[in-house]
């Protein structure tokens, strides 16, 4: 495992299943839409949407439905059932809150989402961290959401930081192929366990003590 580098101008973080504890209101939300299609939804399915955007996510389902063409009506419907299971509030994930403060203090930092503006507010509201995010880039402000480059390039340009010399943090295939085709150093907490992710640095919690010493050390 590499360490991480602390020559670092900027750290750039996912959000939902890496900073707030979001995926069991997507689970909930995608277990519901499938049953309601007559398909049962579990870790074979799950992987089929993790990372996506609500679009993305609506137009693998409508291909797994066997109902091409049904990705939009599919969208609206997934987003409704999130934003409902969202209401119920979502918390911080271990390490998280404390991370993104110690960045924070030492180096630019900003959130990168593949959810809409609306949906990455409220989680970022609803685990406490929205007062620590001052720059933060949702997958509907960027001409093309991740698996594509745009919304680290677009983190890293509004941060005043070379890519190359930033760090992002991610949990998800689809995440990670947009930090590195963006060129970022990628750290990755996965979110579901099991999955062999590409990586410059693993770890299986933002609670890692050795990712606390490293924002110690940045700057």
């Amino acid at each position: 495992m590499s360490s991480l580098p602390t020559r670092t101008e900027a750290v750039v973080f996912d959000c939902d299943g890496l900073l707030v504890d979001t995926e069991p209101c997507w689970t909930i939300a995608e277990t519901a839409l499938f049953a309601a299609h007559g398909h049962t939804f579990g870790p074979e399915q799950k992987a089929l949407v993790i990372g996506r955007t609500v679009e993305a996510a609506a137009e693998a389902m409508a291909d797994y439905f066997g109902r091409p063409g049904a990705g939009p009506e599919l969208a609206a419907e997934l987003l409704e059932r999130v934003r409902k299971e969202l209401a119920h509030g979502a918390a911080a994930l271990p390490g998280a809150t404390e991370l993104v403060r110690a960045c924070r203090t030492a180096v630019p930092i900003a959130v990168a989402s593949n959810s809409p503006r609306e949906l990455l507010d409220t989680a970022l509201e609803s685990a406490g961290l929205a007062p620590y995010i001052t720059h933060s880039f949702a997958a509907d402000e960027v001409h093309s959401p991740k698996p594509a480059p745009d919304l680290y390039l677009t983190a890293c340009e509004a941060l005043g930081a070379a890519p190359k010399r930033s760090v992002a943090f991610e949990d998800s295939a689809t995440g990670i192929s947009a930090a590195r085709a963006a060129g970022l150093y990628v750290a990755v907490v996965p979110s579901l366990p099991g999955t062999g992710l590409d990586h410059d640095w693993l770890g299986t919690s933002l609670g890692d003590p050795e990712l606390l010493g490293w924002a110690r050390e940045l700057g």
